[in-house]
């Protein structure tokens, strides 16, 4: 049987939206308010849908408990009550845009993940506004 299972996740960070490679005046008309020099948070939740077929003998497709603690210590611990750009090697280099997060985020737990599962993350930056990878 092939099934998904979601878990919900949450974390809060700070970033700043910048290009180094563009004059403050462009970032400025480009990324507005979010470009703001001491940064500006959010607080960021995140949904893992982890898509696979159903273990016959567990009846599980993955255990929730290791997926929770998967999520935490690779996604929550990473990132929470941080500065995306000062703080993490994932935006040293990389602007923190909710796009680049997300798959970030896709990254780091499809490389801890079984080959076996699919994997698709919805990390919404504010209730209105989310991303998803893959789409």
């Amino acid at each position: 049987m092939r099934i998904s299972v979601f878990r919900k996740a949450h974390f809060n960070a700070a970033h700043r939206l910048h290009n180094p490679n563009w004059s403050d005046e462009k970032n400025k008309a480009v990324f507005g308010v979010c470009n703001n020099p001491n940064y500006h948070g959010h607080n960021y939740d995140m949904e893992v849908k982890v898509t696979g077929e159903v273990d016959s003998e567990s009846g599980y497709l993955i255990d929730l408990k290791d997926l929770k603690d998967l999520i935490k210590t690779e996604i929550e611990d990473r990132f929470d009550h941080k500065n995306l750009n000062l703080d993490t090697e994932e935006f040293k280099n990389l602007n923190p845009t909710a796009e680049n997060i997300c798959y970030v985020i896709w990254q780091i737990l499809s490389n801890k993940l079984d080959d076996r599962f699919e994997l698709k993350i919805r990390l919404y930056e504010t209730p209105r506004n989310y991303v998803e990878y893959p789409a």
